[in-house]
């Protein structure tokens, strides 16, 4: 079952933004490259934060997220997937190892996925709080997109997209059983939108916020977000990445499977 295991940043200073997640978020460091890129993990996750160079030689070099990694059991049948969905696609191969995956391929609006069978490097596997639960992307067609990861990976669209569609929206929510993916559309109306393209912004499931969101409060740009699906809070780190923070809703990772906090319904907010 392919999962996605990997989130990529392209940082101004990669040693700040590791220590701001590593302070508020519990992340634990796994290594560094000689060029300063810095690996984290929540215990399931790689978060690597590449250290903003023009060797990188990205096709979009713009500072912040950038693309995410999916773990998957077989390389090669991922291959051949990959090349049935779109017979001309590129895979190009990454340098493997803590902070990258064993090769890339892209989606139907040219964003790398890196892809690798070695869980980008997190060898113990834990079940902690704070975790990373939620990825979104603005994309210029969600449907594509979507396709694209239900056809070549196998992701589940789970029941928060009915309800979109319902209100005559095409954004689109999928589940790999671990992660909510959510698919929104680039030129988009709604209240509260933020219109970042391709990787818009990321989700941490956390176990309470009566400490968490103060502490947020005193360094970075916090906010209620009332109206949204999963998140109680969006949160900026010091590098302007947008990061939702759920405590009373939790996020829809499969059909009809939700990944909640153990005292969501004992729950009380924190006014911002």
């Amino acid at each position: 079952m392919a999962r996605i295991r990997y989130l990529a940043f392209l940082c101004t200073d990669a040693e700040k933004i590791a220590h701001f997640y590593k302070h508020f978020f519990q992340l634990k460091e796994m290594g560094r490259s000689t060029k300063g890129d810095i690996s984290l993990t929540d215990g399931f996750m790689n978060l690597t934060f590449f250290q903003f160079r023009t060797e990188l030689g990205e096709p979009r070099m713009e500072v912040g997220l950038h693309h995410l990694g999916i773990e998957v059991d077989d390389l090669e049948k991922l291959k051949e997937s990959y090349l049935r969905f779109n017979p001309d696609g590129l895979i190009i191969q990454e340098e493997g190892g803590l902070h990258c995956g064993k090769f890339r391929i892209f989606d139907p609006e040219c964003i790398p996925v890196s892809v690798s069978n070695d869980g980008f490097g997190v060898k113990t596997l834990e079940d902690r709080l704070p975790r990373m639960r939620h990825i979104a992307y603005n994309a210029l067609r969600p449907g594509n997109i979507g396709d694209f990861y239900m056809k070549v990976f196998g992701f589940r669209e789970v029941l928060s997209t009915q309800k979109w569609r319902d209100r005559g929206r095409p954004n689109r929510f999928l589940g790999d059983g671990h992660t909510n993916l959510a698919i929104h559309p680039f030129y988009n109306d709604n209240i509260g939108h933020e219109a970042r393209y391709g990787i818009n912004h990321f989700g941490f499931l956390v176990d309470e916020v009566a400490k968490l969101v103060p502490a947020l409060k005193k360094i970075v740009p916090i906010a209620a977000r009332p109206d949204r699906p999963y998140e109680d809070y969006r949160a900026r780190d010091p590098e302007d990445n947008r990061i939702d923070i759920s405590f009373t809703k939790g996020y829809e990772i499969d059909i009809k499977k939700w990944d909640m906090a153990p005292n969501a319904n004992k729950a009380s907010l924190v006014d911002v």
